[in-house]
């Protein structure tokens, strides 16, 4: 299981985190990587765009007339919204069981171990085959890797694809264990709204817990989170996620986040787990989910967008940092990386406030208007430089993650030298 702790809450934490005492998460434990080793159970005791269609249920009915008998009861159906949405969604979500090679120490031989457990979402199929999308820390270091359809059949599946850098891989399996289940289907996730339903389908604490379903809200369609390599806690990078108080639990990595039609909203990859804290699970918008998953399917590898800064929102920003901007939002940037963005005119100390026509209040904005981009297109970037205004054409660079096919065990690529740097060198 990944941890992320937090460092100390001083001068020197603040400016190499960007942080300032507003970042509650900060002084949380994230558990970035909630299934993907057998730790996972140790650990753990330590540790509509609609709206819901249901009815007020009337409570019993008393006859209090004077010839009243035997109290009689009201009898009312109700079509409950979350309930069609799982007998809907349920076929196409799996459990997602990850094998490790390990010793036998008796015999001295190698031999296959169930090292932990996540879920999986069923999202396209075609002549000969059905694809799965999951977390990349689900499979990460996986000899083998099966999934457990709602039947309880194991299917042996292939690793067609990884990307540590949004935490999400791409399974294959054939196609007639699934021949009769409908994929789900995606959501628009910019147009997620606060308050609305959030359904979670799952596999926590195993097997014998398969397709346990909890729900909630969206508590925040738009969050900065960091992404982390399970093992070493290796920051690799930050994204914007989805934020629900629909409870997620070891095992629901990779799973859905349902919004009340049915639609997969996000693709649960991580909590916050720590004394005070509840409810606070996250989700991998489906957006993203839709570029990165068709990219692995077609390609085995993901490729990103990378501007080529070192850049922190300005509200993360302490007080001492602020340049003389007048705007209090927007992404402040510290260095400049690339040669293609100093080409463009991109300098240290701007203030991005615009990408391609869209607001950047954050960096979770500029990264999600970024990563629609391609790599070599140019944006146009809103930038204020001291009390100026500028407009700047930046050529886009590349940042790809390797091609994991195949289930062996991976080599992880490396971070860039300045694991907060979210847009690439």
């Amino acid at each position: 299981m990944g941890f992320y702790t937090p460092k100390p809450d001083n001068n020197e934490s603040r400016k190499k985190y960007g942080g300032r005492p507003g970042w509650a998460w900060l002084a949380t434990v994230v558990l970035s990587a909630l299934v993907g080793s057998g730790a996972t159970l140790v650990a753990l005791p330590a540790l509509e765009n609609q709206g819901f269609n249901v009815p007020a249920i009337p409570s019993p009915v008393q006859d209090t007339s004077a010839t009243s008998g035997p109290a009689s009861t009201v009898n009312v159906n109700v079509t409950d919204g979350i309930t069609q949405v799982v007998k809907k969604a349920a076929p196409a979500v799996m459990g997602v069981v990850n094998y490790a090679m390990t010793g036998n120490p008796f015999s001295q031989q190698q031999q296959l171990q169930e090292y932990g457990v996540g879920t999986g979402v069923l999202f396209y199929k075609n002549a000969s085959n059905g694809y799965v999308v999951t977390n990349n820390h689900v499979v990460m270091g996986a000899a083998k890797v099966q999934v457990v359809l709602e039947s309880g059949q194991h299917v042996t599946a292939q690793v067609v694809g990884t990307d540590p850098y949004t935490d999400l891989a791409v399974l294959k399996i054939p196609l007639k264990p699934v021949a009769n289940v409908t994929p789900l289907t995606f959501a628009n996730s910019d147009k997620i709204q606060a308050g609305e339903p959030a359904i979670a389908i799952g596999t926590p604490m195993g097997l014998d817990f398969a397709e346990s379903v909890t729900s909630g809200i969206v508590s925040a369609p738009k969050r900065i989170m960091p992404v982390q390599l399970p093992n070493s806690q290796q920051t690799l990078d930050y994204q914007s996620v989805i934020q629900t108080d629909a409870a997620i639990n070891p095992g629901n990595s990779g799973g859905p986040l349902l919004n009340i039609t049915g639609q997969v909203m996000g693709i649960n990859s991580s909590k916050i787990a720590a004394p005070n804290f509840q409810g606070m699970g996250f989700a991998i918008p489906a957006n993203e989910v839709q570029n990165i998953a068709y990219q692995l399917v077609k390609t085995g590898h993901a490729v990103h967008p990378a501007l080529g800064i070192e850049g922190y929102s300005m509200s993360s920003l302490p007080s001492q940092y602020w340049p003389n901007v007048p705007v209090d939002y927007g992404v402040w940037v510290k260095t400049v990386t690339s040669s293609t963005a100093k080409a463009g005119g991109l300098k240290p100390q701007d203030v991005i406030v615009g990408i391609d026509g869209h607001t950047v209040k954050t960096m979770a904005d500029l990264r999600t208007y970024l990563f629609q981009a391609n790599p070599g297109q140019t944006v146009t970037l809103n930038v204020y430089r001291g009390s100026h205004r500028l407009t700047l054409k930046v050529k886009l660079g590349e940042m790809q993650t390797q091609n994991d096919s195949g289930a062996t065990q991976q080599q992880l690529p490396q971070s860039s030298s300045d694991p907060l740097n979210p847009f690439g060198n």
